[in-house]
C-alpha cells in the first residue's frame, strides 16, 4: 500500500532512537507510521503506538511480540491466552519487512527499511487491533478497545499519563458526582433549618388566668338637690330651671283694693 508523506503535526516526536522523524506516512487506530532518516542517510519506516494503545498492557505486548517475532527474537510472553499457533504467526508475519531497530519500553516503536509503494512498519500495527479471541481464527462478538479515544502519539520518555476513561467509567463517575452533590445540598438545607429554629424568636409564655373583680359604680361629683323647706315646688321656666314663687292660678285671697 502506497503511503503519501504529510508534514508532521503537533505532538509528533522529532526523533525515535537514532532516527530523525521527517514526515507522516500513515495514521491507524493503533498508531502512526513516520518517514525517518538513519544516521547513514537511509530512509526508514517507523511505527509508533498511540498513547492509548501504549498504556494498555495487552495492546503494547501484541505490538512488541510481532516486532520480536519478525526480528527473530523469541517473545518472553507465556500463557494459554496469548500463545498463538505457528500458522497464525506465519499469517501475521507473512511478508513482514526486516526489523532494523525497536524499543519495547513504555512507548514502543519499530524501524524497518523504507521502500516506496511497499508495506512498511504499519504491518506491525495490524496485530494490535483484535476482535473476538486471540486463539485460532477470529470469532466471537466484536468489540472496540477502550483506548481508541486517546489518539495522540506515545512519546518516548514522556510523563506518565492516566489511562483514558471508558464510557462506562465516565458515566459511573458522573453519577457518583451527581449523587454527592445532591447529598451535599440536602445536608445544607437541613443545617439551615436547624439553625433557623434555634435563632428564631422564643415561644410566648402562657399568661396566668385573670380574676375579674367588679368595680363599684361611680360617685357623682355634684350633690343631690334637697327639697325646699316651705314645701312649695319650684316651677320650671323655659330654660328648664325652676323659679321660686307662686305658681299661676294660686289665689291667696288677699287682693289689694284698687
Amino acid at each position: 500500500m502506497a503511503n503519501v508523506a504529510t508534514p508532521l503535526e503537533y505532538g509528533d516526536p522529532p526523533r525515535l532512537g537514532p532516527y530523525v522523524v521527517q514526515a507522516r506516512l500513515h495514521a491507524a487506530p493503533a498508531g502512526f507510521v513516520y518517514l525517518g532518516q538513519a544516521q547513514d542517510g537511509r530512509a526508514v519506516s517507523l511505527a509508533l503506538l498511540t498513547r492509548g494503545a501504549a498504556l494498555d498492557p495487552a495492546a503494547r505486548e501484541r505490538f512488541v511480540t510481532a516486532a520480536k517475532e519478525a526480528s527473530g527474537e523469541r517473545s518472553g510472553v507465556r500463557g494459554w491466552f496469548v500463545r498463538a499457533s505457528r500458522q497464525q504467526r506465519a499469517a501475521v508475519l507473512d511478508g513482514a519487512p526486516e526489523v532494523l531497530a525497536m524499543d519495547d519500553g513504555a512507548a514502543p516503536w519499530v524501524a524497518v527499511p523504507y521502500a516506496p509503494g511497499r508495506p512498511g512498519a504499519e504491518r506491525f500495527l495490524d496485530p494490535v487491533m483484535v476482535g473476538g479471541t486471540l486463539i485460532g481464527q477470529a470469532h466471537g462478538p466484536d468489540f472496540v478497545p477502550y483506548w481508541l479515544t486517546d489518539r495522540a502519539p506515545a512519546l518516548p520518555g514522556g510523563p506518565a499519563r492516566r489511562r483514558p476513561l471508558t464510557e462506562t467509567r465516565r458515566r459511573v463517575l458522573l453519577a457518583a458526582l451527581a449523587l454527592g452533590l445532591l447529598l451535599l445540598i440536602l445536608t445544607t438545607m437541613l443545617l439551615v433549618l436547624v439553625l433557623a429554629d434555634r435563632d428564631g424568636d422564643p415561644m410566648p409564655r402562657q399568661l396566668p388566668p385573670t380574676n375579674f373583680v367588679p368595680s363599684p359604680p361611680p360617685t357623682p361629683a355634684s350633690p343631690e338637690p334637697k327639697p325646699s323647706p316651705s314645701g312649695t315646688s319650684p316651677s320650671p321656666n323655659r330654660s328648664g330651671q325652676s323659679t321660686p314663687g307662686r305658681s299661676p292660678g294660686d289665689d291667696s285671697g288677699d287682693q289689694s283694693a284698687l
